[in-house]
């Protein structure tokens, strides 16, 4: 079972053996169509493509920030209807710094399921190596079978609510973690949101600081070293991250899996529910 990050050499194995499952999560936050089009010109061969905007996100209200989470129930059948049963390896992929491939891995957990990793390096890493490119749509597998499916009671990963980020500013018992752009945390530009600033008494630290020179993840002992660097003596089960609306967070907390800081829970909503609201604070500057 891979459970955090697979390479290209592993999910080659892994293809050959029937039971594991590929999405292809290729997005463009400003050019929407951009990972569909990608996907049908080459793509790993049976990989199955999901949408972050159409697939992997509830309706938008204007409140609810720009990638809102569906109802767990909804996002189970749709991963039940692409054959994700709870012996299933679940491999995941994008352009290239995993910041889409994290958010459905984190949501993967979410919903229980163990066995689900991300491509480390993604579709770069894969041609880089010499994976094999199909253009073919694979056919949808059907689902799985009551007995194959998850059984989902609640939601594994921890989240918190737009209100307990409010209470918490008032009365800590959580630390913020914001893995936006120091820029765009100290709001001096915000390219995506109405508001620009940062969350009262958040703490920085952008997920880009995740990756090396190659776009893979860096080693586990540096990941924990530079999480450590921010976090001071902070309890990895008292951090909640957070970033523009919830993808790049998943790619802090997955690095933070990864360097063994285990247990840190999620805003969903991040910076694009909260600013939604005028009446809740915005600090700028470090």
């Amino acid at each position: 079972m891979y459970k955090l990050l697979v390479n290209v050499d592993q999910l080659k194995s892994l293809l050959d053996d029937g039971n594991t499952v590929v999405f292809d999560v290729r997005h463009d936050l400003a050019d929407h169509g951009a990972g569909r089009r990608a996907y049908e010109a080459g793509h790993i061969p049976g990989a199955f493509f999901l949408d972050h905007e159409e697939d992997l996100s509830a309706p938008k209200t204007g409140k609810n920030g720009r990638h809102p989470l569906p109802p767990l129930s909804a996002f189970a059948a749709l991963m039940g209807g692409y054959g994700v049963g709870k012996d299933v390896q679940v491999v995941i992929y994008d352009g290239g710094n995993s910041m889409f491939a994290a958010h459905l891995w984190w949501m993967l957990r979410w919903m229980g399921h163990q066995a689900v990793s991300v491509l480390d390096g993604g579709w770069q890493a894969w041609l880089e190596q010499g994976g094999a490119v199909s253009t073919e749509v694979p056919k949808h597998p059907g689902g799985q079978t009551p007995e194959q499916m998850e059984t989902i009671s609640q939601p594994a990963m921890p989240t918190v609510s737009c209100d307990e980020v409010l209470l918490n500013i008032q009365a800590p018992r959580f630390t913020v973690l914001d893995a936006r752009a120091e820029n765009r945390f100290r709001g001096e530009i915000e390219p995506m949101d109405p508001v620009a600033g940062h969350i009262p008494g958040a703490l920085n630290r952008p997920n880009t600081l995740n990756l090396d020179e190659k776009g893979r993840f860096r080693s586990p002992q540096a990941l924990r070293e530079s999480f450590i660097q921010v976090l001071g003596g902070t309890k990895p089960n008292t951090v909640v991250h957070q970033c523009g609306s919830g993808i790049t967070a998943c790619h802090n907390l997955l690095a933070m899996e990864i360097a063994g800081l285990e247990g840190s829970a999620l805003y969903p909503g991040s910076w694009s529910e909260w600013c939604s609201d005028s009446t809740r604070p915005v600090a700028t500057g470090n």
